[in-house]
């Protein structure tokens, strides 16, 4: 495999509660464990480094206990860290109160992970090779959106750009997400991000809509639907339904994050589209039968995962069976 995966996104420090149920209005609730982790992007570079992908970090950390917690969680996986600690702020973080029922409930607070600017990505250098990842959240901070937009137009055209919009997609101005679709190789997201982007239909009205309208250089788009699977679209109008895991799950977060790093690490060692799409999609069923967000399987345990599943398959990947 060459080149890197170079994420210009956000990592900010989880703290995560575990509690049988979100507490009602006015009440209090006692979670059953408490965990300070390292988390937003920093999932998705765990999942793309353990598969086998080289990962460099290329947004902003703090100064500060966060940032420093988060520097040392970064040289535990080998990622690299290319821009210095900005020396004002420090890393935000994020709230997560994971459910019974393995659902989560985020609360964020954002930090140095939120101000970017062409100077401080100054450091930041791609090559032949790389694939550049960038998410939603940062182009939904006021003080990042602009400076990530403008460096994302200036990608040399042979460098493949992933972009996820993540849950804040209505938050981020249309102008600037607009730009950053134009510019995206491939889009990954969740059904109702979709639907926010290109309207509401079926999944491969959709799919079609997203292609078509918003990322017009793209190579494809993969819709993600949980449990249930992923669905992908080609340029070339080719599209699959790949079919997820049944699993017990026991803790959902992280689990697109994983999806996404398994997905682009296969894509990038020349894996076909619709095959790294079922390779992703077993990535994140073993993901949430772990806890924390981080929990993303290697390519050894996904290799020995989908050798034990006995359906059967097509000639682009796993057989048509998700629902949508």
């Amino acid at each position: 495999m060459s080149g890197r995966l170079v994420h210009i996104g956000s990592a900010v420090v989880d703290y995560v509660y575990r509690i049988d149920a979100l507490p009602a209005p006015g009440t209090e609730k006692t979670a059953s464990s408490f965990a300070q982790v390292a988390g937003g992007g920093f999932n998705m570079m765990v999942a793309a480094s353990r598969t086998g992908m080289k990962v460099a970090f290329g947004g902003q950390l703090g100064s500060g206990p966060n940032g420093d917690f988060l520097r040392a969680a970064f040289a535990a996986e080998g990622i690299e860290t290319l821009t210095p600690a900005f020396p004002v702020m420090d890393s935000g973080n994020c709230v997560a109160m994971i459910s019974g029922d393995a659902e989560r409930t985020f609360v964020s607070w954002p930090g140095a992970e939120s101000v970017l600017s062409l100077g401080t990505m100054a450091p930041v250098r791609v090559a032949p090779g790389d694939w550049v990842f960038a998410s939603g959240y940062t182009l939904s901070y006021v003080g990042s959106r602009d400076a990530l937009a403008d460096w994302i137009e200036t990608l040399p055209a042979e460098i493949p750009f992933v972009f996820d919009p993540t849950p804040v997609v209505s938050e981020i101005p249309r102008a600037i997400l607009d730009r950053v679709l134009a510019r995206a190789s491939w889009l990954s997201c969740n059904t109702m991000e979709a639907a926010e982007i290109a309207g509401s239909g079926d999944v491969e009205a959709i799919a079609a809509r997203l292609l078509s309208n918003h990322c017009p250089t793209a190579e494809g788009v993969i819709i993600r639907a949980g449990a249930e699977g992923c669905f992908v679209r080609l340029a070339d109008g080719t599209a699959q339904a790949v079919p997820g895991f049944k699993v017990a799950a026991v803790d959902t977060n992280g689990a697109g994050d994983t999806h996404i790093g398994a997905f682009v690490s296969a894509l990038s060692r020349g894996v076909p589209p619709f095959e790294a799409a079922g390779y992703a999609n077993a990535a994140a069923a073993l993901s949430v039968t772990r806890h924390g967000g981080s929990s993303a399987p290697t390519d050894q345990e996904i290799q020995t995962f989908l050798s034990h599943d006995d359906r059967p398959t097509t000639a682009h990947g796993r057989k048509q069976e998700a629902h949508f």
